[in-house]
């Protein structure tokens, strides 16, 4: 397939909402947004829809959408989908001009690794979803300025599609209070169990997650919009189909790849912000001075670390940033930065294949820490934790981490929340940082719901005295 590109300037929004309204019900739309006005961090949205192709990779890993590539592994597959696009590309300082944009979920993770997959699928989203794009809109907020990458016909297609109206926003609200699929008594058993397997010297550190669900009615739309006023976030995503969607609000960069340039940001230690300047001030300084944090975020930097060595160039690997304090909406984090160069025939998807899944959200060592979270969660984490992002025809990359995510399926929303555990980690303390995390989320969805649930809070909520109003 050719890729006659054209790039052609468009009105300037600080909010690309308005533009994807209007291609929100399109085949494939696909939302990678930074946040902006309110997000600090981000830099370019890309919105795009009515892919050339999809594909899909089943429970079992699979890869479904295309005969000719069925027989090949899923990194491997998708990278045969990427080659069909050419052409001679632009001299371009743009991130995307053509290629893959979708979701690999942590689940993809297990056909890589030796994973029992003992934990049950609880939500059925496809293991990864991509398309091909030869087509995208690309807002740069420190310019200021949006462009409409693609083909001369498929700019007038796209300019039709936006000048039609946009389709009537529709109500949303949750039916029922989330629920919670592990009780604390449940959670801090677990904690016990991996405080043992630390103590046994099995791992150094473990991600441990829980699941809460909620039945909902109504627009994901309307529901992704609450939570990105919530939580403005610079790597937030939104992707619908059928009765599913990814509604990601997540502060993590996973993988960027820039001319053979890798930079991965692990986000490890976490501190609520504060209800006054002086308390936030003391948060950050407690979570920029614990020793716990910060040895929790070198391990996992010692881990990323390896994982880029397995595909860039000898020696290019290092940390320019430990530990820094970052703030966001809701949140203070401890955040590391780790770069490196791509050994010579090494490409963005070997990288991918290489780091997958991210190590900030599995422990350290990655295999054994998989296999734990395996044995201990209950259900399968679907998308969480997984990776949102695009892979470009000239070989760039940007992913995310899908920490801070909402999923939908058949009716039913699921979201999560986990935390880095350490030998010296507390358990009460580990269950409330896995609650301060997706408290604001909670809140936004509730906020849209019947009075009458604010009436039936969850016990889990009424334990740790959190009001989500």
């Amino acid at each position: 397939m050719t890729l006659p590109i054209e790039i052609t300037p468009l009105p300037y929004r600080e909010d690309p909402l308005g533009y994807f309204a209007a291609l929100r019900d399109r085949p494939g739309a696909v939302l990678l947004d930074s946040g902006r006005p309110k997000a600090p961090g981000g830099r370019y949205d890309i919105l795009s829809c009515d892919p050339l192709a999809l594909l899909e990779v089943d429970a079992a890993g699979c890869v479904q959408g295309d005969p000719a590539l069925a027989g090949l592994s899923p990194f491997a597959a998708q990278q045969a989908l990427l080659d069909r696009l050419d052409g001679e590309a632009p001299d371009s300082r743009l991130p995307f001009l053509g290629g893959l944009i979708g979701y690999w979920s942590y689940d993809l993770g297990q056909r890589l690794e030796p994973v029992a997959g003992q934990a049950r699928q609880a939500v059925t989203l496809p293991a990864s979803r991509v398309g091909l794009y030869d087509w995208a809109l690309i807002q740069d907020h420190d310019c200021r300025q949006s462009w409409l990458v693609g083909s001369a016909s498929r700019r007038r297609q796209v300019l039709e599609w936006l000048d039609a109206p946009a389709p009537p926003a529709a109500g949303f609200r949750l039916t029922a209070p989330f629920a919670a699929e592990l009780s604390r008594d449940d959670y801090l058993a677990r904690f016990a169990t991996v405080q043992d397997y630390i103590r046994a010297g099995d791992c150094y550190q473990i991600n441990l997650a829980q699941r809460f669900s909620a039945p909902f009615e109504g627009d994901l739309w309307a529901a992704y919009r609450r939570l990105r006023d919530a939580t403005p976030t610079p790597f937030a995503g939104y992707l619908a189909w059928d009765d599913k969607a990814i509604l990601s609000l997540s502060p993590e960069r996973f993988l960027l790849c820039r001319e053979g340039r890798v930079e991965t940001r692990p986000i490890k230690g976490t501190r609520p912000r504060g209800a006054t300047p002086e308390e936030d001030r003391r948060l950050a300084r407690e979570l920029a001075e614990s020793l716990k944090d910060r040895a929790e975020n070198v391990m996992i930097t010692d881990l990323l670390r390896n994982d880029l060595g397995r595909v860039c160039r000898p020696g290019s690997v290092r940390v320019p940033q430990l530990c820094g304090l970052e703030s966001y909406a809701n949140v203070h984090h401890l955040v590391s930065v780790i770069v490196g160069e791509l050994a010579a025939g090494q490409r963005p998807m070997d990288l991918l294949a290489a780091a997958f899944p991210g190590g900030s959200i599995t422990g350290a060592p990655k295999v054994r820490a998989m296999q734990i979270i395996d044995e201990l969660e209950p259900s399968r984490r679907s998308a969480y934790c997984g990776s949102l992002g695009y892979v470009d025809v000239r070989g760039r990359m940007d992913t995310s981490i899908a920490i801070r995510s909402v999923v939908a399926d058949g009716g039913a929303l699921h979201l999560w929340g986990g935390g880095g555990l350490v030998a010296d980690s507390r358990g009460e303390e580990e269950y409330t940082e896995t609650l301060d995390k997706i408290r604001h989320l909670m809140r936004a969805l509730m906020a849209a719901s019947p009075d009458s649930l604010w009436n039936k809070k969850p016990d889990y909520l009424i334990h740790q005295g959190i009001d989500i109003q």
